[in-house]
Order: C-alpha cells, then structure tokens, then sequence
C-alpha cells in the first residue's frame, strides 16, 4: 500500500505557551483504519485538526500523496470530517444535508441524486431521504453525517470521537458498521478516540498519545500484547504491574520468585516492570500455583468475575475468570511465560523494537 498522509516532526504551541504536540511523525498508508488514541488532553484531536487544515503546525509539514499541504485550506484538501456533534442543519432534511457537498460544487442534479441514493444506501438508511433530522435517533444522525462525508469520495475520512454521543450497544454496533464501510469502500479512516476498546476493535493501526508525544503506534494486538511503557500498559485494558528484575535472558524475578518469561535483550539485575493481564491468570489449587494469594472480593460483570487478591508480599492483583471463587480463600495464580510482559524502565518505542528484533533475530 502507498502512503498518503505523513505528519514530519509536527509540534504545534499555542500563544499562552502550552505544548500540545511535541516532534509528531506519522505515516498513514492508504485503505487502511487508524485509531488515534489518548485521554484528554493527550494531543489527538490537535493532530486530526492539523490534518484536516483546521489548524497549522507551530513547526513540522503535513503531506498528503507526496504534496505538501501544510498551509492549504481545509476546503482544499481531498478528505472530509465527521465532528463529535455530527453538525448537521436542522432545518434541511437528510437528502438536503447528504446533498449540501455536492450542491455548492454545482453538480447536475441527476448526479447528486444518484448519489445521496448511493451514499444513504451505504449506510443502510434506504427510504429515509424525506426524514426531518429531528425525527431521526443519535445514531441514524451518525449515518448522516458520515453519508455526507462519503457522498464528496474523499480519499481520506477523519473521524472525531464520532462515537461517544451513543449508548454502548448502538456504540458497538456502529463500530461494526464503520468497520464494513471502511473495508468496502477501501479508503483511509482516521479515528479519534479516548475508548481503548474502540480502537482495538476497530482498527489496523493505533497511536497511543499522551501528553504530546506518541508513546507507542502498531497494531492492537501488538499494543495489547507488547505495550513498551508503564502508560501504554495501564490505559490499554487492565493490567497487573509490579516491579521486579531481570534475571537473565527469558528469566525474570518479581514476587520473590523466578520465573520463565519470552523476554530478551535486558541485562541481568536490571530492575524492570512486569505485566501479567487480568485475563491471563489461571485460579487453580495452592499446590499448582506459581503464586499464591488470598481472595479479597469478587464481581460479577456479566461475562466473567472480576476477582482482586493480595499475595504474600501485600501486592494487589486483579483477576478476570469465568469461574467464580470465595472471598477469604487462599488460591493458586497460574500463568505461562508467554503471559509475562517485562518492560524496561523509560525505554522508548524505538529502543523497544530495536532490541525485540536484535533478540528475535537470535532465535
């Protein structure tokens, strides 16, 4: 796939002195989904901005198919905004609104009837040209903001937190759907949001922001699996994280015990962070247990218990299982070593694969 968007060493300060974005690069491929992810604050939405031209840069370029366009207008630019509020007019109804794009670009009518029919047809609001937007639930609104976006073939469509209006059953529903529309149509999505869950459902690639900075950008399942930093960690799902210390190569120590791990390219008696998922941990017998703890309390969440423990050291842990326990009771934590993730303190992203390649290569 070629690159469309490239974002090179992007910072963007504002008067008062605040920093919102500090050396940003970021290469977006075309027909794919991207999530930029973050709490508030994190700089996400600055980025998405600067994209779509609703902002410059402070320093840095932005470039789209090889062009520069760091200071074209956002009206020039061949790609369309979905906004958190969908804004949409009120007083037109949905072919009017689906319609406006096309209409200001003096398009015959037969060629915009066609397609705001293609475009309502897309996202499965056949029959609903006529409807007055007051009539319409949050998310056939979201259907037609995004049908006014697509009706313009914008190569590139940015989303911003274009989810977080809807309930979470028609939130999961639309990730679905955005999801099959990104995947037929074949262009770029760029997504914002502060719901991991979103952007690990949804996405092929993901920026994890925070404070300005990327703190790590790959595919869900690498950023679930391999987060580089105590952040990443900690805002990607739940986790368990406690010190401890690299023994050697693929062994490390915490809890007062050594185990087995697949981590490399550490020196011994480097002290280092361990993440175990709550998902990861087997309750079983004291016998079989490579830990053992005590139950504190336990919930039941629907589609698994929410269990937290204390070891024999005062370290707290949280476990997902679907099999429920009693509170008091002294139980076994069995984990593979595949499930530890050891983490390298302040160790950047670059310096993370650097050294996952340097020992992958060994192997």
């Amino acid at each position: 796939m070629s690159n469309i968007i490239k974002l090179e060493h992007v910072k963007k300060q504002y008067d008062d002195g605040f920093v919102a974005l500090k050396d940003i690069n970021i290469t977006i491929e075309s027909g794919k989904f991207y999530s930029l992810l973050g709490p508030s604050g994190s700089g996400k939405t600055t980025i998405l901005r600067i994209i779509a031209g609703f902002s410059e840069p402070t320093e840095g370029r932005v470039l789209f198919d090889g062009q520069d366009i760091t200071h074209l207008d956002a009206s020039k630019r061949q790609l369309n905004t979905v906004f958190q509020n969908y804004a949409l007019f009120p007083h037109m109804n949905v072919y009017d609104n689906v319609a406006f794009g096309l209409q200001l670009k003096k398009k015959e009518k037969n060629e915009i009837k066609k397609a705001v029919k293609d475009a309502l047809h897309m996202v499965q609001l056949d029959g609903f040209a006529n409807r007055e937007i007051a009539e319409l639930s949050g998310g056939q609104q979201q259907r037609v903001a995004i049908a006014r976006a697509l009706v313009n073939e914008p190569k590139v469509l940015l989303l911003d937190e274009s989810l977080s209006a809807l309930d979470k059953r028609l939130r999961k529903d639309m990730q679905f759907e955005l999801r099959e529309i990104q995947k037929k149509l074949g262009i770029t999505f760029i997504f914002v949001t502060h719901d991991q869950e979103e952007a690990l459902a949804m996405s092929d690639e993901i920026f994890v922001l925070n404070e300005g900075k990327i703190q790590q950008s790959g595919s869900p399942v690498d950023i679930y699996d391999e987060p580089v930093n105590d952040f990443v960690a900690r805002f990607i799902g739940d986790s368990n994280i406690l010190n401890g210390r690299m023994v050697k190569d693929f062994e490390v120590e915490f809890g007062n015990h050594t185990f087995e791990c697949a981590d490399a390219g550490i020196k011994p008696g480097e002290r280092v962070e361990v993440v175990l998922r709550p998902e990861d941990l087997d309750i079983t017998s004291v016998d079989k247990g490579k830990l053992h703890v005590r139950v504190e309390s336990q919930l039941f969440l629907g589609d698994h218990f929410e269990i937290k423990a204390i070891d024999t050291d005062e370290n707290e842990w949280l476990i997902h299982s679907t099999n429920s326990t009693k509170v008091g009771k002294e139980v076994g934590l069995y984990f593979d070593p595949e499930d530890i993730h050891v983490m390298r303190f302040g160790e950047s992203e670059a310096e993370f694969d650097k050294r996952l390649e340097s020992y992958e290569g060994g192997d």
